[in-house]
């Protein structure tokens, strides 16, 4: 499948139109590459150590030419492209080796098999919906119900279990034995779909780059807000997308083992 027939297909799935007005989803880097086959590196962040991982496997013999990221390479215009910047020295290598690099961001975090989606269905919820729907079906978040409940406990256990973050933030609660049978979900920065969270019944709420004080709200408002990292509520939509590019029948596609978690805990 060619690079350009790969995007239109995506675009179908996950229209970058859908995207919020400060984002910026779709080609960071095109550099004429859209009729070659594709064969695509795929990373929750696009950075230096993600291009050295392609240059890598291209003097392997995988000659990789598009980076496909969910966040994006360039969010605001840049005033100027200097060396030593990374942004520019992106750009730089992708322009020199061919790698194009593309990016789905708030598009894609509303879709089926997205990021918040794909949270839903790791926790095995059941009856989802999106917290906050923007169109018929889709929308930011998801909500369901587990089935059986867990006690708070065993809940954050299996978030551990299953996610493997670093380290879980929760809001103040003495009964880790309370059940619970409806959460929500929201990869990514989630604190501001709180008030959202509240009005579908959600019991607990697995999001992340939380706040002090949105957790005092949560606990005041009698939400459990768990914060399990950016990376860890994000980097399993990446992995799913490549399951499903895989269908696709591409010549090569990888997810990237150079994407980063920019936290580390001592």
């Amino acid at each position: 499948m060619k690079i350009t027939d790969l995007i239109a297909w995506f675009e179908e799935w996950a229209n970058p139109a859908w995207q919020e007005s400060w984002d910026n989803c779709g080609w960071q880097v095109e550099p004429g590459v859209l009729q070659e086959s594709a064969r695509v590196l795929i990373c929750l962040t696009p950075t230096l150590a993600v291009m050295q991982e392609a240059l890598a496997l291209r003097n392997s013999g995988i000659p990789v030419n598009l980076i496909f990221a969910h966040h994006p390479l360039i969010f605001n215009p840049p005033k100027s492209l200097r060396t030593g910047d990374a942004i520019s020295e992106m750009v730089r290598l992708a322009f020199i080796h061919k790698i194009g690099i593309y990016s789905a961001h708030t598009n894609f975090d509303q879709v089926e098999d997205g990021t918040a989606d794909v949270l839903a269905q790791i926790l095995d919820l059941q009856h989802v919906s999106p917290v906050v729907t923007t169109q018929s079906s889709l929308g930011y978040g998801r909500v369901g119900n587990l089935n059986p409940s867990l006690t708070l406990k065993n809940l954050l256990m299996t978030i551990q279990s299953k996610l493997t973050p670093p380290h879980l933030l929760v809001s103040p609660t003495d009964d880790l034995e309370q059940m619970i049978s409806r959460v929500a979900v929201l990869g990514g920065s989630g604190a501001s779909f709180i008030s959202d969270v509240l009005k579908t019944g959600a019991q607990a709420y697995l999001t992340s780059d939380c706040k002090f004080h949105q957790f005092q709200e949560s606990r005041d408002r009698n939400l459990i807000l768990i914060d399990a990292g950016h990376y860890a509520t994000e980097r399993p939509a990446c992995d799913r997308l490549v399951q499903k590019l895989k269908f696709l029948n591409l010549d090569w596609v990888q997810l990237s083992q150079k994407d980063e978690d920019f936290r580390v805990f001592f």
